[in-house]
């Protein structure tokens, strides 16, 4: 079970049980049985033959529950105000595919940018965000992170104009070896155009591979490695950031990233740092096409506090 669910959980039981006590001990308080005269008079005086309550308990116990519910809601309050994390929003494809859960459309995508800006969101880079996690600086609310990852196609023509119309910033992970070789994958003059204009891009292996799984330490090396120098032999520019695909990623496969040069590295809900700390395992939200027809969802993975609430896996 999560933490935060586990102290949630804790605590709301204390509560209740405080309650609970309080009732058992009022009830001990009562006489258990009345004569037979004191039965008879009791209903003489209830209208319908119900009895009498005792409005002096009921209102102790009302005023208890108020306060144990103020109390309750004042802790998850802070608790949740001072682990509160900025979020990194993790995107795919763009297009009207939306039969998986990693596509967004091009209109839900507007829409939720255009969200971002009417909110008064600020969208920084993940360069910003871990620059300031490492001198141990926090972010104010409403601030978040646009990540996309693979380097599919649909981001230049659908993503990019969005991004550039609200000025936002926003970090692609590439799959190196599929860029300008596969069909549906940016190619290198759109991955050096989108440079220019506020887009970073980092390391996403050369061809996709599941790390965990491999074994070959060379291979490892290639695969990490050899996307940051593909990145910045095509466009002259530092690939600084790395993202593990699926996700999947152990303390030898974080070494290295850092080996190869990277300054952070992003998950999925991998890894159990909820806080955000740990720069070389940085979780992310994943965005679907439905949180924007249901706000809420939206509102909720935004707030920075998604984290605390979300089911973790470990990184391999």
């Amino acid at each position: 079970m999560a933490p935060f669910k586990a102290k949630v959980i804790w605590f709301f039981q204390g509560s209740f049980n405080v309650i609970g006590l309080a009732v058992r001990q009022q009830v001990r308080q009562q006489p258990r049985r009345l004569a037979a005269s004191e039965v008879a008079a009791n209903l003489q005086g209830c209208r319908g033959g119900r009895m009498k309550v005792n409005m002096r308990f009921l209102k102790k116990i009302g005023i208890l529950t108020l306060l144990v519910t103020v109390v309750s809601l004042s802790y998850l309050f802070f608790y949740a105000k001072t682990n509160r994390v900025t979020p990194i929003l993790m995107y795919h494809a763009i297009n009207d595919d939306t039969s998986s859960s990693l596509n967004v459309s091009p209109k839900n995508f507007s829409r939720q940018m255009e969200f971002l800006r009417r909110e008064g969101y600020s969208v920084i880079s993940l360069n910003e965000l871990i620059s300031n996690i490492v001198k141990g600086v926090q972010f104010m609310p409403k601030t978040v992170v646009l990540t996309f990852d693979d380097g599919f196609r649909d981001n230049y023509f659908y993503a990019f104009p969005v991004l550039v119309k609200y000025k936002m910033p926003a970090e692609i992970f590439l799959i190196t070896n599929y860029i300008g070789a596969r069909e549906g994958y940016l190619n290198w003059d759109e991955v050096s155009l989108m440079s220019e204009h506020g887009i970073n891009f980092g390391g996403h292996t050369r061809n996709d591979v599941y790390l965990p799984l491999e074994k070959n330490k060379e291979r490892l090396w290639d695969e990490i490695a050899g996307s940051k120098a593909d990145i910045e032999k095509k466009t002259g520019k530092d690939a600084e950031y790395f993202c593990f695909p699926t996700g999947g990623f152990n303390e030898e496969i974080k070494n290295i990233v850092k080996k190869a040069g990277y300054r952070g590295a992003c998950t999925t809900n991998r890894g159990f740092d909820r806080k955000n700390r740990d720069v070389y395992e940085l979780n992310r939200v994943k965005i679907t096409n439905s949180d924007m027809t249901k706000p809420f969802h939206f509102r909720a993975k935004l707030s920075g506090c998604y984290n605390l609430f979300r089911k973790f896996r470990s990184g391999s």
